[in-house]
């Protein structure tokens, strides 16, 4: 996407309340890092638009372009796989999510109630998948 270009390259646009300009600023202010992959498992992954862990901070920013609404909890998975794959308990960091859509941006800070619960069903269900891959747990 062109918009992670921008991004990967510090061009800010024009300073506006639209969505992508917003969401590209507020990347290059943070010093994030675009389209990253997050992996637990061959089971479990997916692609953060854009991502920064400093000082134990967790940011986390995703834009939606599209009509229909979106919600966080995409934001929470991802924070989840971050967790899991860096072995980090979110109880040890600090986390802000932002949702970008509809020339506005919604804020959330999941706490270790949240995320947890998210990281437990990961694991189980990556387990339970593994086993069916192998044949060894019918359906």
């Amino acid at each position: 996407m062109l918009l992670h270009v921008n991004v990967t390259l510090g061009q800010k646009l024009p300073k506006s309340q639209k969505t992508i300009n917003m969401y590209v600023n507020d990347a290059i202010g943070f010093k994030m890092t675009p389209e990253q992959t997050l992996v637990y498992s061959e089971n479990c992954f997916g692609t953060a638009d854009t991502i920064s862990f400093r000082d134990m901070f967790l940011r986390i920013h995703d834009l939606k372009t599209g009509e229909t609404p979106a919600h966080m909890e995409q934001l929470y998975v991802y924070a989840a796989i971050f967790c899991l794959e860096y072995k980090l308990s979110p109880s040890d960091i600090n986390i802000e999510l932002r949702l970008y859509q509809y020339d506005n941006y919604e804020i959330e800070k999941p706490t270790e109630e949240i995320i947890l619960p998210i990281m437990n069903k990961i694991i189980s269900f990556d387990k339970r998948i593994t086993k069916l891959k192998l044949g060894e747990e019918g359906l």
